[in-house]
């Protein structure tokens, strides 16, 4: 079973599988999505089987009305604007197990070639949407020092014990600018190392978590109320991360759901990986 939480609750470990069709990325979750996939996906569409979505949907609901039901004070008004260094933990976190369609992504020996910006951040990512909510790409980052981009003692030991290669992480901002989001995806060298960092991203541990991107003359992420996603895809950790501008605490439970479906559609990128992976290229 999927586990999902807010921050304040006991920690418990990482589940091991899931539920078929568990909350993924963008096009690759939703029926109607995949028909725009432009063939990022392997022959255009999403393997998993869809008949779980309303469950994962329901899980997702289920961290919001938590951190909803504990989260007070000055988290209904919003907080301080990050800055470069701060330390935010997301108000929510919900992992995710790894998808067994994913098996062939377990080892990045398997996967060698490193990812790049444009391979992450496509021009069809630039500007993503879903349902009324639609975010414009505000900046990128790729950082081979994986503790650039992270903090926590305890997490950086482990990305460099899974020998992390590479974080790539992309700050979005809603046209109205009224929510901004944030996507991040670590390169680890095994999928073991992937569900160990998903371990230490929920915020119960303490062990730290992704910095967040906040370009210059963007709308900045907030202390305030917000909510994490995190996905194992192989040996990818991918996280998406989302608020209202200002971190003020959402208006009804859907509303981070819907935030998210529309920022981590840049995890699309691995389904061209799996395509790929263990193939020689060719010359």
């Amino acid at each position: 079973m999927i586990e999902a939480r807010d921050s304040g609750a006991t920690p418990g470990p990482t589940p091991a599988g899931s539920p078929s069709g568990t909350k993924t990325g963008g096009r690759d979750f939703w029926p109607a999505d995949s028909a725009g996939d432009g063939g990022k996906g392997p022959k255009g569409l999403n393997p998993k089987l869809l008949i779980g979505g309303a469950v994962a949907l329901a899980v997702v609901v289920a961290a919001v009305v938590g951190a909803v039901l504990v989260s007070g004070g000055d988290k209904k008004s919003g907080g301080a604007a990050a800055t470069a260094g701060e330390k935010l933990l997301p108000t929510a976190f919900t992992p995710w197990a790894p998808e067994k369609e994913m098996a062939r992504l377990a080892d990045r020996q398997h996967d060698e070639r490193p990812i790049t910006v444009g391979e992450v951040f496509p021009s069809d990512v630039k500007t993503v949407s879903y349902k009324k909510y639609s975010f414009t790409l505000a900046g990128t980052d790729l950082a081979a020092d994986c503790k650039q981009a992270t903090w926590g003692a305890a997490l950086q030991a482990d990305l460099a014990k899974f020998q992390c290669s590479q974080v790539a992480r992309g700050a979005y901002v809603s046209q109205d600018k009224q929510h901004v989001g944030q996507f991040a995806v670590l390169n680890m060298v095994s999928q073991e190392g992937a569900q160990q960092v998903v371990r230490n991203l929920d915020p119960a541990t303490n062990a730290g978590f992704v910095r967040a991107l906040n370009p210059s003359g963007a709308t900045p992420f907030h202390s305030g109320f917000s909510a994490a996603y995190a996905h194992t895809y192989g040996h990818f950790v991918v996280v998406s991360w989302v608020q209202r501008a200002g971190g003020a605490q959402p208006a009804n439970l859907s509303e981070l759901v819907d935030l998210s479906l529309a920022v981590e559609k840049p995890a699309d990128f691995v389904w061209g990986r799996l395509e790929m992976a263990g193939n020689p290229a060719k010359p």
